[in-house]
């Protein structure tokens, strides 16, 4: 039997646990359970990090009963990769092992006034005042500015911080640290890719930033070591896997740039989930982009491998506007009718919708602009929503897109794709047509478990899988070719990005009064209120 590799693969609303042939890359066995999200107040979404636990617990089990139905030992399984939804913020007490609130999911929006607050004290309030170490802008988005509301919000933090036991770390983090011994020896760590998304760690240095945390005031003793995202970290303490080691590491995006065979400069891939990133890989010097794109750590395969960077397009909303149809509009029953709806149409009919339910991502950075659906007439019917809907994710693209083509000044020729949506068929001849270029679909979806699974098999002290260019795996894939002429690609964007520009600045705190006299903001919710819906649920 060939060795296998194992992957956690922690995403935003369900956890997977993938096993897959070391030789073949052939996925043998995975189970999943979904993961429920809480809106406490409007546009807060939190996470139950023992929930998150059980769910990662409960899948290795699972597929190990599968693997034994397969007649497979489980001691074939070498080693366990951890892939994560980044960003997502959590905190807990190293003394007891458990939780000091709820973790905080990267989609969280109770940080703007946090962000106001640290932009204000910026020279020239400039929002990209710390890019040039940390390549992002100070956003509600990154793991510093949720720390700090905790730090700010919740006694139980701010006690345990006092009395040095709290412990900060992404999802990543807590699972190795839970899985290698919790407060009995658990290994407290991150890796290079999921540490330059928090905004304390230095993209050019490696390591955590002084400056940095100071200027969040945030103390250093309470963040995870950085590792790379290939070693061993530890061991699986207990379960079907004890003994077995954690050997690699890579938030989600980077997981998939890597299952995605994404090695070289200038190749790109993008992941469609809850929201949609984009990354292209840009070798081992950072790109500083001047279009509103992200510079981060793609990866560091090694303790003495260079690390890799990448330039990332952020969109908060692509399938979470499927499921928005169908929990808050009713609209559909199944996020797979959104295909046969949006075919039935085959147009949509003039209408734009734009899903800013978070504000916009990249490349605009503008959390005061909210959804908009334009363009409506009496002969507007679901089906062309549905298609203004899946033409949205497309569009968002195709504005990252060109971000990049500009910074990088080599236009992409073609686009490799994963995540849930890429099944729709629709979306992915949609996208071909408004980039103009080839859109490239590996038949086997799972690039991001994958990702890490190659981290994790290649690590020094395992070695079973090789990263050697020419050893690496074949990956049959679908090609959809552009269909429709490039004047009414650029028509159809022209009239797109007009309408993103009435969703700008819809978030205001001007007064006005309803009948009672009652002072209301412009959304009509009581002076002082920011309203966002919580974002639905989704593949991350």
């Amino acid at each position: 039997m060939d060795p296998l590799v194992a992957a956690i693969d922690q995403g935003t609303s369900s956890t997977r646990f993938l096993v897959f042939n070391a030789k073949t890359a052939e996925l043998i066995s995975h189970h999943q359970v979904e993961i429920n999200q809480s809106f406490p107040k409007e546009g807060w979404v939190e996470e139950d990090p023992r929930e998150i636990m059980q769910s990662v617990h409960e899948c290795i089990e699972r597929t190990c009963e599968k693997l034994c139905k397969l007649n497979i030992d489980v001691s074939n399984i070498k080693a366990v990769g951890v892939t994560n939804q980044r960003e997502t913020t959590l905190v807990w007490d190293k003394d007891t092992g458990e939780p000091l609130y709820n973790a905080i999911v990267w989609l969280d929006l109770r940080t703007q006034s946090t962000v106001e607050r640290l932009i204000n004290k910026a020279p020239g309030r400039n929002k990209n005042h710390l890019r040039h170490k940390t390549g992002l802008p100070i956003s509600t988005y990154f793991s510093a500015v949720k720390l700090r509301w905790l730090l700010d919000n919740v006694d139980e933090v701010h006690e345990a911080f006092l009395s040095q036991r709290a412990m900060f770390g992404t999802v990543d983090s807590w699972i190795i640290w839970c899985l290698t011994g919790r407060k009995n020896g658990g290994v407290h760590c991150t890796d290079v890719s999921n540490a330059s998304r928090t905004m304390l760690f230095n993209i050019h240095t490696m390591d955590w930033d002084p400056e940095l945390c100071r200027y969040f005031d945030i103390p250093m003793e309470i963040l995870p070591s950085v590792r790379s995202s290939s070693e061993i970290y530890g061991w699986m303490k207990s379960g079907s896997l004890a003994g077995v080691p954690i050997s690699g590491c890579l938030g989600d995006q980077s997981a998939a740039l890597v299952g995605q065979m994404c090695f070289n400069e200038g190749q790109a891939k993008n992941t469609y989930g809850t929201g949609c990133f984009l990354l292209r890989n840009t070798g081992t010097k950072p790109v500083i982009s001047d279009h509103g794109l992200l510079t981060t750590v793609a990866y560091k395969l090694g303790k003495d491998e260079p690390a890799c960077y990448a330039l990332e397009g952020s969109v908060a909303i692509a399938g979470a506007v499927v499921r928005w149809l169908k929990d808050n509009m009713g609209m559909v029953q199944s996020s797979s009718e959104i295909e046969k709806l949006a075919a039935a149409a085959g147009t949509s009919y003039g209408c734009y919708f734009v899903p800013a339910f978070s504000g916009l991502y990249a490349p605009y950075w503008e959390p005061s602009a909210r959804g908009i659906i334009c363009g409506l007439t009496q002969f507007t019917n679901r089906n062309h929503l549905a298609f203004a809907a899946l033409e949205a994710v497309c569009f968002q693209t195709r504005e990252i897109l060109d971000a990049m083509n500009q910074d990088s000044g080599v236009p992409l020729t073609q686009l490799k794709v994963d995540g849930g949506m890429t099944s729709n068929r629709l979306l992915m001849q949609l996208q071909a047509d408004i980039l103009c270029i080839p859109v490239v679909r590996p038949t086997m979806s799972e690039t991001t478990a994958l990702g890490v699974a190659m981290a994790a098999g290649a690590a020094e002290g395992v070695g079973v899988w090789s990263l050697s260019p020419g050893q690496l795996p074949h990956v049959t894939s679908e090609r959809y070719e552009p269909q429709i002429n490039s004047e009414e690609s650029e028509y159809r964007f022209a009239r797109w990005k007009k309408a993103v520009q009435k969703a700008m600045n819809w978030e205001t705190t001007e007064p006005c009064y309803n009948g009672s006299g009652l002072g209301k903001n412009m959304n009509g919710a009581p002076w002082g209120v920011h309203p966002s819906p919580p974002p639905s649920r989704a593949d991350h």
